[in-house]
């Protein structure tokens, strides 16, 4: 009796590339024409989407740039709360330096500040919600890498990562990714194989549903409250996200 072949299911690139199934690739429904050279496709529901090649072969290449200089000259900079918690695990493990919340005006570019800080080279995880700390690395000629969407601007960007910076995985499995691949070529490993955390270690995590609070609200609140604290009432600064835009590219 005849018994019919089983044939072997097979497995979709979405199911097995990481940086799909975290979303690493979605972008928003705006771009600007530094992005455009990175962009894949508009999906039906009108956001964009990124070349999915090119993110961790930049990561790669951020992370050989980034080992070049001492591990305690290189800042990292994170306002938006998804970023925080990775950008300090990155940090701490190759010994640099994060900065995370509100970026303090004078930190780079003032010596009389109390926090100066003199970086070598500055990684931002959003170049819209980091503008201040990317125009202070550019007065004193520190190299940016940053990590971009396609709604942002490259002005003063020298090395670009094209990703999903505002997702809560994404930016987990690229601040993973990179600092597995800078201490490969830091030789503090021996290989990938050798570096023993996931990308969720590098996650941040939302609250459970056990009555505490959102913390993404909560940020709002506290957010909105600090605006009513310093401008009186219920207007927005420039520092909250009314950011002008910046035409002029950079690689």
């Amino acid at each position: 009796m005849m018994t019919e072949k089983t044939q072997p299911q097979k497995t979709s690139p979405e199911a097995t590339n990481p940086f799909l199934t975290t979303g690493s690739h979605i972008g928003t429904v705006y771009k600007t024409g530094d992005m455009k050279r990175y962009i894949f496709k508009r999906r039906k529901d009108g956001l964009l989407v990124l070349n999915v090649e090119n993110i961790e072969e930049r990561l790669k290449i951020a992370a050989e740039f980034i080992a070049q200089f001492p591990a305690d000259r290189v800042v990292i900079v994170a306002r938006r709360l998804y970023g925080q918690l990775p950008a300090r695990k990155f940090a701490e493990i190759i010994g640099a330096k994060a900065l995370t919340g509100r970026f303090i005006p004078g930190t780079f570019s003032n010596k009389e500040h109390k926090k100066f800080i003199e970086p070598k080279v500055v990684l931002v995880t959003e170049p819209e919600a980091d503008l201040q700390a990317i125009k202070e690395a550019s007065i004193v000629r520190a190299p940016v890498v940053a990590f971009v969407s396609t709604n942002n601007s490259l002005r003063n960007v020298d090395l670009a990562i094209p990703m999903n910076n505002k997702g809560r995985k994404s930016l987990a499995l690229a601040f993973y990714t990179l600092t597995r691949e800078y201490l490969v070529k830091h030789k503090d490993i021996k290989n990938v194989d050798g570096f023993s955390l996931s990308p969720e270690d590098f996650e941040y995590k939302l609250a459970t549903p056990t009555g505490e609070e959102d913390p993404v609200k909560q940020a709002i609140i506290e957010g909105r409250q600090l605006r009513r604290k310093r401008f009186g009432g219920h207007g927005r600064g420039k520092d909250d996200g009314d950011r002008p835009r910046m035409g002029r590219k950079g690689p």
